[in-house]
């Protein structure tokens, strides 16, 4: 058995980390040193979910 993933047994170019898409700012990724597309990542989360602030006006309803 062993401990590597699908994509890493395939040689196709991933990323283990998690795309966050921010309202106001580039997306990021939680892994450092990312270089992969947005595209190949697994998951993605809206930044929300991790305490941004940055989706929020500031009257305090949230930016479309």
């Amino acid at each position: 058995m062993t401990i590597q993933c699908r994509e890493c047994r395939a040689g196709l170019e991933h990323c283990h980390g998690t795309v966050i898409h921010h309202v106001r700012y580039r997306i990021e990724c939680t892994e450092d040193d990312c270089t992969t597309p947005e595209v190949v990542h697994t998951f993605r989360i809206d930044c929300e979910a991790v305490g941004c602030p940055c989706g929020q006006s500031s009257t305090g309803r949230a930016a479309i």
